[in-house]
């Protein structure tokens, strides 16, 4: 097949040209607002002062606007080169190699400290990808579009916010916006969020976006879809418990045990914390519901920590991870029990090659972390799949179920082998690279799966 490789070395070229700008970054001391993966939760009211805006374009990240306000622009850029040998374990062709790039371009205009509205236009394309998949490509369309109304309380503040719009939580597990594809995911959603003291609280009622990639500006609300969360965190002396309970309702969902519409409620629980040299990150959850009448019992719970030996130069971090994840254990038996990820970002649990889904599994995975310097760290990682019951199919990224697995026997998936490095070259540049290689289990193999490698270089700019 003919590959487009013009188009993958157009787009390197677009990231060169940028190095200039990202080589006049501001220094780390200077008083700039980090930049974010969600840009609207930048605050560019420092640059106010003139004396302040020190680096080009500086003016477009500030202007004034009426008494108070202002209106700020910002673009993202990233690039992905990656290679798979077997994307899928082997079941979806041979190695392929191609370019994904994510640009987007927001406005932000703060009418006074109450009024704001938030517009944020993308182009998400494939370059040179045999069998580009629906999370790769999304021509010149609408990322988000919201306006937020923030007012004042005795002890802290309420939002309220109506429009296109990320979820605005920082959890990877099950709520996320998927930022490890090319194309994330965001909601037509209301969302009431109060801050309290050490407690802020959230209500978000939703339809996922139902991307579309024929035409611009053809996104549309997924009416099969709907996502409805409440949400509520207390900052702690040394992290913070969150809890929250999400009703999720698919029309048209299908399941080896029934397939038809579908109400699923999940309960979760979430304690982060640092403590000494010591960090972790606990979630568990529990879910409920129906699907064409057949309840749901289903659950799961992820554990992560690590112990840093700050004193060293290297500051080498031991971790650990473990996952569980709830299967269907007996068809037919009037119960569905696999489990449902909801939102989740796959490359924070996993790896970046989506050969692994937080369904009907169990993952232990140690690892050790490296910083030999502060702009740069390194990991290496092993992991160790099964699954929870073999009656149950093997799970790709997000929850798609591996043909041929479910019922055969061997419950060892997988073991794969990850090797990190992330760069952070200047304020606006970061680059990583990531290299797996998976020995497929008796299951996958009977399925017509394969050992894989897979090997990603990306570079992200901001402005």
């Amino acid at each position: 097949m003919h590959r487009p490789r013009r188009n993958r070395k157009a787009g390197f070229a677009a990231l060169a040209g940028l190095l200039a700008t990202a080589a006049n970054a501001a220094s780390p001391t200077e008083l700039r607002p980090a930049y974010s993966a969600n840009r609207w939760q930048e605050d560019w009211s420092t640059l106010a002062d003139p004396a302040a805006r020190t680096q080009p374009m500086d003016r477009l990240k500030f202007l004034p606007f009426g008494e108070d306000g202002y209106l700020s622009l910002g673009l993202n850029l990233r690039d992905r080169f990656e290679s798979a040998d077997g994307p899928s374990y082997g079941t979806r062709g041979p190695r392929d190699s191609y370019l994904l790039q994510r640009l987007q371009v927001h406005a932000d205009l703060r009418v006074n400290a109450r009024w704001r509205g938030f517009v944020q236009v993308e182009d998400v394309r494939s370059f040179g990808k045999a069998q580009p998949s629906p999370t790769d490509r999304n021509p010149l369309d609408l990322r988000q579009a919201f306006f937020d109304y923030r007012a004042p309380l005795r002890d802290g503040a309420w939002t309220i916010r109506a429009g296109r719009q990320d979820l605005p939580f920082g959890q990877q597990r099950f709520l996320s916006s998927r930022d490890g594809p090319n194309l994330r995911q965001s909601f037509d959603a209301a969302w009431l969020h109060l801050e309290v003291g050490r407690w802020n609280a959230s209500v978000f009622f939703s339809q996922p976006v139902q991307y579309a990639s024929e035409s611009h500006f053809d996104d549309v609300s997924n009416r099969q879809l709907r996502f409805d969360l409440l949400h509520a965190e207390r900052a702690l002396a040394n992290g913070s418990i969150s809890f929250f309970y999400a009703r999720y309702a698919d029309a048209e969902a299908d399941y080896q045990e029934a397939a038809g519409r579908e109400w699923r409620h999940s309960l979760d629980a979430r304690w982060t914390g640092v403590a000494d040299r010591w960090d972790w990150d606990a979630e568990a959850v529990v879910q409920g519901g129906e699907v064409a009448g057949v309840p749901v019992r289903a659950w799961a719970l992820g554990v992560r920590g690590g112990y840093t030996y700050s004193t060293h130069r290297l500051a080498p971090r031991m971790g650990l991870q473990i996952d569980l994840a709830s299967g269907d254990r007996r068809s037919g038996d009037g119960k569905l029990e696999t489990f449902h990820p909801l939102f989740p970002n796959g490359s924070y649990s996993f790896t970046q090659a989506g050969h692994t889904g937080y369904v009907n599994l169990i993952q232990l995975k140690p690892s050790i972390a490296l910083k030999p310097t502060q702009a740069l760290q390194t990991s290496l990682a092993i992991g160790g799949l099964w699954r929870q019951t073999v009656r149950d199919a093997v799970y790709l990224q997000p929850d798609i179920p591996l043909a041929g697995t479910a019922g055969q026997p061997g419950r060892h998936t997988a073991t794969y082998l990850q090797l990190k490095a992330e760069w952070e070259l200047s304020r606006q540049l970061t680059a990583a690279a990531e290299l797996v290689r998976y020995q497929a289990g008796r299951a996958v193999r009977a399925a017509g799966g394969r050992d894989s490698d897979y090997a990603g270089l990306e570079l992200k700019f901001y402005w």
